[in-house]
């Protein structure tokens, strides 16, 4: 059996620590890829019903928030997918390394109030 080290497990951490950061990334892209759809959905449906003025390169912007959006989406949800086996798997390695470690229980016969 391998030795672990605190250092190992230091190492692994600070990745589970990227790995998280990542994931906040992801959910901030798919956030601004939702609203890049709702926002071009709406304005293309504004137009539609007459409430704003239909104006070509508005029209076409609305049509390529849509489409942006719908891409960003796609790829940011296999790259989130992604990342998230890659922490889960850092996760259950962390998890191993610890439980391979000796530990002893100190002050074993100490009674506390808590």
């Amino acid at each position: 059996m391998d030795e672990v080290s605190g250092d190992d497990i230091a190492r692994i951490e600070a990745r589970i620590e990227e790995l998280a950061d990542a994931v906040e990334r992801c959910r901030k892209f798919s956030l601004a890829a939702k609203t890049a759809i709702v926002a071009g959905s709406l304005w293309i449906g504004l137009t539609l019903v007459l409430v704003v003025p239909y104006v070509p390169y508005l029209a076409v912007g609305a049509l390529a928030l849509v489409i942006g959006g719908i891409v960003l989406l796609g790829s940011n949800a296999t790259t989130w997918r992604e990342i998230e086996t890659a922490l889960r798997a850092s996760e259950a390695m962390r998890t191993d390394m610890i439980s391979r470690l000796e530990l002893r229980v100190i002050d074993a016969g100490v009674t506390r109030l808590h």
